[in-house]
């Protein structure tokens, strides 16, 4: 399945990106993280990886221009960054820190594909399973772990500080079983198909 077809590009995080992602995190997140933490997770945290969402260049932008623009960036597209996405490597378990998508963009299949681009990422760095907290009333977060085979093998009281929500602990299935990755693709060729064939968003 070819990613040049999609209507997002998928970069790695960089300390350049913290104040994009920072407008990000202060929408949609009660107790935000900071720069300081950001930067930290990306420049000293041998444990982490994280992703940022971006709009496509337009397909005139795809050919000279497309070089010429991404030459003067350094190598990075001029469109926004519209989600991100980020785990910890605890032993052979990864464990999804954050995951946010700009309003705007919400039920494009950003989040989605964030998501599944952190499940394989945990698969290359052999990890046997994903995990992750959510808020208990966060049901359309919950829905889509639910659709990646995460199930809930916990709970967590009083997790969160802001308002005492208790938070789920979800799990997904061992990586490494035939099963997963069949369903994995599936989900994937599903995904891919939807998001070819729909108009790519125009950059705000």
């Amino acid at each position: 399945m070819n990613s040049d077809i999609l209507p997002y590009i998928l970069q790695p995080m960089r300390v350049q990106d913290i104040p994009e992602v920072l407008e990000i995190e202060r929408v949609c997140f009660s107790m935000p993280w900071s720069a300081h933490a950001y930067r930290y997770e990306i420049e000293e945290n041998t444990l982490s990886w994280y992703v940022v969402a971006r709009p496509a260049p337009r397909q005139a932008e795809r050919g000279l221009l497309g070089k010429i623009l991404n030459l003067r960036s350094a190598g990075q597209p001029r469109t926004p960054i519209i989600g991100y996405g980020g785990f910890w490597m605890m032993v052979d378990e990864a464990h999804i820190s954050t995951l946010a998508v700009a309003p705007p963009y919400r039920r494009r299949g950003v989040g989605e594909l964030l998501l599944l681009t952190m499940i394989e990422e945990a698969q290359r760095r052999g990890a046997a399973a994903v995990t992750l907290e959510v808020r208990v009333s966060n049901l359309p977060a919950q829905r889509l772990y639910e659709k990646y085979g995460f199930t809930v093998q916990g709970r967590r009281v009083r997790y969160y500080s802001d308002n005492g929500e208790d938070a789920y602990i979800m799990t997904t299935p061992p990586l490494r079983s035939a099963s997963y990755r069949e369903t994995l693709e599936a989900l994937k060729a599903r995904l891919y198909a939807r998001l070819s064939s729909e108009a790519p968003p125009v950059a705000q």
